[in-house]
């Protein structure tokens, strides 16, 4: 579903009087230029949470967007602060597109495997070992661009992704997860009040849901970046894009202020 991003960056900025409103980069896409939004507040201990890496999934740029107020409010009584990164590929939220305008894929970029000496993967198959990992140099600028901006700073004590899943045909939700499953469950037990469940089925080629909804899977992702910086909680949260946004929206906000919770009892650098 095509967003006005123009609409959108208004309304970002106007939250100035709740977070420190930063651009941390522009991208110029089909000859139009972008700003890239970074939203701050201070904390004892941090939550990262970015979205909207994938244009054509805009459950989660809205959602922090319309909330943005609320979900700082949750954070502060905790002493947690935020780092967001609201809407990474603006072009393709404008066009409704899985990438961005260029047809670029900014997701899987973050970093890579070497499996064997000199050969590199972005992703392993299940318990597939690997020689050491490395940042990514290359990829879409919008990756480059987020990807360098998270780097400036220490590990959070937790980070969430908040994606949609465009394949499956029914309302559903589940989630890509690292660390103790047992911190998620009742997450998922929540949001299973808004959509289905998936569990102990397969979402694609590649990965299937344990009977909680979770998938472990190390894909070159911000979510398989932050684990491997020992972030001891870090998601990448699905609901379907056939899952109504309200119900989206939701569940989201149950992930968001779970994950604020985790990372304001467990441990993080400022």
């Amino acid at each position: 579903m095509p967003q006005n991003y123009d609409e959108y960056a208004r309304r970002i900025r106007g939250y100035a009087q709740f977070a420190e409103v930063n651009e941390y980069a522009r991208v110029v896409e089909g000859g139009v230029e972008y700003p890239l939004f970074r939203l701050t507040t201070p904390g004892d201990r941090w939550l990262v949470i970015t979205s909207g890496f994938h244009g054509e999934e805009p459950a989660g740029p809205l959602t922090l967007c319309h909330y943005f107020p609320d979900i700082v409010a949750y954070a502060r009584e905790r002493g947690v602060g935020l780092r967001v990164y609201p809407c990474i590929n603006p072009s393709g939220f404008v066009d409704g597109t899985r990438y961005n305008r260029g047809g670029e894929k900014p997701n899987n970029d973050f970093m890579r495997y070497e499996v064997a000496p000199g050969e590199w993967k972005g992703e392993l198959t299940r318990d597939e070992p690997f020689l050491r990992w490395a940042l990514y140099e290359g990829g879409p600028k919008e990756t480059r661009a987020v990807r360098s901006d998270i780097a400036r700073y220490p590990a959070p004590a937790a980070a969430l992704d908040i994606h949609q899943d465009n394949y499956l045909p029914d309302p559903a939700t589940y989630a890509y997860t690292f660390g103790d499953k047992a911190a998620y469950r009742p997450f998922m037990k929540a949001a299973s009040a808004h959509a289905q469940v998936i569990r102990n089925e397969k979402v694609d080629e590649v990965n299937r849901t344990d009977p909680d909804g979770l998938i472990e899977y190390h894909d070159g992702s911000v979510t398989d970046y932050f684990t491997r910086l020992g972030v001891p909680y870090a998601t990448a949260l699905e609901t379907t894009t056939r899952t109504p946004l309200e119900a989206c929206h939701a569940i989201n906000l149950i992930w968001i202020r779970g994950f604020i919770d985790l990372a304001a009892r467990g441990s993080g650098s400022t």
